[in-house]
């Protein structure tokens, strides 16, 4: 073998062995690894879609040092009257919930709103969205690194719309407990209440409750309340004249009934919306139920 051919070999011999060993380090890499290698940073997703529509997104709070097994998320849904709202209605309470649940990640969703003008987005649309939300959130669980747990929270129509999912979906996203500021809960007695509700649930439900009775009975949250139901918190003003408190008052009495654990909360003297105050004592006290269950 001339000094020539050795060389060439020699050259090719450590061209593989550098090739081969390239390769085994990318296989071992660490970007294949689903195991971080270090406690995870804080991290926000704002307007994460989970449908086609443009109303269908979310904005995400993963919060710093979260695992699989220790974090657990509240979401999240905003107010309205079905008609209206936004899911930055959470950024007036995020400071709150993050201080009162720190080890949670939180969840803020649109959903499509019904509109009077061309009669699109009717429900059960809106009940559709939480269920298609809440599906997207566990989609996403390994990648954001937080538990199967979760939990709904919301306000008026957004009350109402985690009350519904909690009792009647239970089983999509295995909820654990829910929260529910002055929220409407059996629709066929609240469209009586005034002009606005019989004009606007008549539109939204597609008919009044004695034309399309099946739509009042299976958008009413009290109606799939059983002794299985997931424990429930709600709050609501004595003087609210949007939702009157007798909404609460038929809750809490469908809970009771089925043996449910349920904390109710009367506010005296406050309205459909609390003072600052108030609704820092409604999130520490609704932390401290949902913590427990």
């Amino acid at each position: 073998m001339t000094s020539e051919q050795f060389l060439s070999k020699a050259s090719k011999w450590i061209f593989y062995s550098f090739f081969f060993a390239v390769v085994l380090l990318q296989g071992c890499s660490s970007t294949d690894d689903p195991l971080p290698d270090g406690p995870l940073m804080a991290m926000e997703l704002t307007n994460e879609a989970y449908g086609t529509d443009t109303r269908q997104v979310m904005d995400v709070f993963l919060p710093a040092g979260r695992t699989l097994e220790d974090t657990p998320t509240l979401i999240y849904i905003h107010g309205g009257a079905w008609i209206d709202g936004s899911k930055e209605e959470f950024l007036e309470f995020r400071t709150a919930f993050e201080q009162a649940l720190p080890d949670f990640a939180f969840v803020a969703i649109n959903y499509r709103l019904y509109n009077f003008i061309t009669d699109s987005n009717a429900f059960p649309t809106q009940e559709n969205d939480v269920i298609a939300a809440v599906e997207y959130v566990l989609e996403n669980q390994l990648e954001w690194n937080i538990s199967d747990e979760i939990y709904l929270a919301g306000a008026s129509a957004g009350g109402h719309l985690a009350l519904l999912h909690a009792y009647k979906h239970q089983e999509i996203g295995n909820i654990q407990a829910v929260m529910a500021l002055f929220p409407p809960t059996e629709l066929e007695s609240l469209h009586s209440f005034n002009f606005v509700t019989q004009s606007g649930l008549t539109a939204l439900l597609g008919g009044t409750p004695e034309s399309n009775p099946d739509a009042y009975f299976q958008s009413s949250p009290v109606n799939f309340v059983n002794s299985s139901s997931v424990p429930s918190i709600f709050f609501h003003g004595t003087e609210d004249t949007v939702v009157p408190i007798s909404q609460s008052d038929l809750l809490a009495a469908e809970l009771s009934g089925a043996g449910v654990n349920f904390q109710y909360e009367i506010i005296e003297g406050q309205g459909h919306g609390f003072t600052p105050s108030t609704y820092l004592s409604v999130i520490e006290k609704s932390a401290l139920f949902l913590s427990d269950n």
